[in-house]
């Protein structure tokens, strides 16, 4: 929900509520380039982006508990009118370190480029390509009640090759980076269609609590970092 005064600089923002034990917190969902039937991209719709930046500003409330949350940010290659998946580029929470964002991409594709999903989060059909997590705890005691400023990028292979990327940054520093990348082998009709800016927390949340996203831009360059925002509201 957008609301007054809960963005950097008490600007307007959007704020995810969780009740206790609730798994959805909400969402924003963002379309671009070319895309299957149904979809409404906020460009011509005609782009295959095969290399994007995205940034968030979030925050977690003083007192939150219970670690990232598991889902936070994904840029998607929505491939069919049902939601089939060949990339999924994925930054969230993970167990067994939950304070921490992790990169778990995954491809719906073999690694020759053959699509294999056929449907949103087909996880029989997922070729997981290995996750790796930061080195910033933003979610455990010490660091929430304070913005910080993520920026993730994910640039596709080359049909046929293995030299995909995908990292992230926090307050411009880079917390992790996995290279070699087979995303989706030769796979071309479409390329990164879609971020997702979520709130679902597979376990529920274990309180009532709030958190707090922000300043959000898409890009086909590198972002960075607004010049001061680390205070709270």
């Amino acid at each position: 929900m957008r609301v007054a005064a809960v963005g950097v600089g008490r600007s307007y923002g959007m704020r995810m509520r969780f009740d206790s034990g609730q798994v959805n917190g909400g969402w924003l969902h963002l379309a671009m380039g070319k895309l299957p039937p149904g979809f409404r991209p906020v460009d011509a719709g005609t782009t295959l982006y095969r290399d994007i930046y995205w940034r968030l500003y979030v925050r977690n409330q003083p007192g939150w508990v219970g670690g990232g949350g598991y889902k936070l940010t994904r840029a998607l290659s929505l491939v069919t009118a049902n939601w089939a998946e060949a990339v999924l580029a994925q930054l969230w929470g993970d167990p067994p370190a939950p304070g921490y964002l992790y990169l778990d991409p995954a491809s719906g594709t073999d690694i020759a480029g053959n699509l294999l999903t056929t449907g949103y989060n087909d996880f029989a059909h997922l070729r997981w390509l290995g996750h790796q997590g930061g080195v910033t705890p933003l979610f455990d005691a010490s660091h929430v009640g304070q913005w910080y400023c993520v920026e993730a990028h994910a640039r596709l292979n080359d049909p046929g090759q293995t030299n995909g990327v995908f990292e992230y940054w926090i307050d411009t520093t880079l917390e992790t980076r996995e290279t070699g990348l087979n995303w989706l082998g030769t796979f071309s009709q479409y390329g990164i269609n879609a971020v997702f800016f979520e709130n679902y927390w597979n376990t529920g949340s274990p309180a009532a609590q709030e958190r707090y996203l922000d300043d959000i831009v898409v890009s086909t360059r590198r972002i960075g970092c607004l010049a001061a925002s680390r205070s709270s509201p």
